[in-house]
């Protein structure tokens, strides 16, 4: 074969295998594609509280910014969907997808769902969060919640909260007896065994009804969210400490089918989502409650801490609770005996670590 011959014909059938191969080589990669979901959460705050219900506007900006506007939530204020107190059970039955609410105002169901929130003389905000992420809580809390329907994730949590407002000062464990407050959860509970007359209402209802005087006192949460509601134009006697609400968790349910029907990445972002506005509502109020107090005192509202036979009776009462409890429910008991071991070890390293140094620089303030 001439030399000319062989080049050419070597030649074209290169050319000829050259799309085949580069077909093989630059293949482009199949497009993924997630879905656009819009859902509707359903909360037990008004608007107007702007650190509480702003935790579940900060999950829905969050989420949205992390899907690049793919998964969107829409936050509803109590009575636009469900009445605030219903959430969970909207959630379960799927009216709608999500909420943000307090497990505590669900203990009708079973009483240990106040192990999620708060309950008195319990743990603080940040033992409380210890308990859920890092110490099996949520893990005990599940299955319960999963009989409702719901998948709980932590949604915020105020701190230690003061201890409510009384339209008379209270000066002795007896002078409790036969007063209505609003007060939910557990420790609505212990203190109808201290002789009040407990009662839960909404946030957006605690006003009107210590105005008509349909309730005698009532907490809600602590000086930023209570001069908001506007507490101090009706009671003037502000108490201290909230021994029933040492460091309430907040709550974002999500109905079970729903969560499983989301895409990987869109439970992600609603995880992250949650645990951005978790952290930010405690660093909030942290933040705002001091300025709020000082303002409230200056409006003539007087501070008083609970006389000591409260505190004593209060917390006896509540341990008998959870032990009568724990004997009569099993689910109760299984959830009761293992925050009861970490409570005891969270005490004894704070009592240790935070508690020595903090009293020590509270009693020398720095002018």
């Amino acid at each position: 074969m001439d030399r000319r011959d062989f080049l050419k014909k070597t030649a074209a059938g290169a050319l000829l295998a050259t799309p085949v191969v580069a077909t093989s080589v630059v293949a482009a990669p199949a497009i993924i594609t997630h879905p656009t979901i819009q859902w509707r959460m359903a909360s037990s705050y008004p608007k107007s509280l702007d650190t509480i219900h702003g935790a579940a506007e900060v999950l829905s900006r969050r989420v949205a910014e992390l899907t690049d506007n793919r998964f969107r939530i829409r936050v509803f204020a109590p009575g636009d969907l469900v009445p605030g107190l219903q959430v969970m059970d909207a959630v379960g039955k799927g009216t709608c997808e999500a909420g943000h609410t307090a497990s505590y105002y669900y203990v009708g169901k079973n009483k240990a769902f106040a192990f999620d929130t708060t309950v008195p003389f319990g743990l603080t905000a940040r033992q409380q969060n210890a308990w859920l992420y890092s110490g099996g809580g949520r893990e005990l809390m599940a299955p319960l919640f999963a009989e409702q329907g719901v998948i709980s994730f932590p949604g915020g949590n105020t701190g230690a909260q003061m201890g409510g407002w009384f339209r008379r000062e209270v000066r002795s464990l007896a002078e409790l007896k036969g007063l209505k407050m609003r007060i939910p959860g557990i420790g609505g509970e212990i203190m109808s065994r201290l002789g009040v007359i407990p009662q839960t209402i909404a946030g957006a209802d605690i006003y009107p009804a210590l105005e008509r005087g349909a309730i005698d006192a009532t907490e809600w949460v602590g000086p930023y969210d209570d001069e908001k509601l506007g507490l101090y134009k009706i009671a003037k006697h502000y108490y201290f400490p909230g021994w029933w609400e040492p460091g309430p968790t907040l709550n974002f349910y999500v109905n079970q089918v729903e969560w499983k029907k989301l895409p990987p990445m869109y439970r992600a972002a609603f995880e992250a989502a949650a645990a951005e506005a978790s952290t930010l509502m405690l660093a909030n109020y942290d933040a705002r409650n001091p300025e709020a107090l000082a303002r409230l005192i200056g409006r003539g509202v007087k501070l008083h801490r609970y006389p000591d036979d409260v505190l004593e009776a209060g917390m006896k009462a509540t341990f008998e609770f959870f032990e009568e409890e724990a004997a009569k429910d099993p689910a109760f008991r299984k959830i009761y005996t293992e925050w009861k071991k970490f409570r005891r070890l969270q005490q004894g390293w704070f009592n240790l670590a935070e508690s020595s140094l903090e009293n020590f620089m509270y009693r020398r303030p720095i002018k």
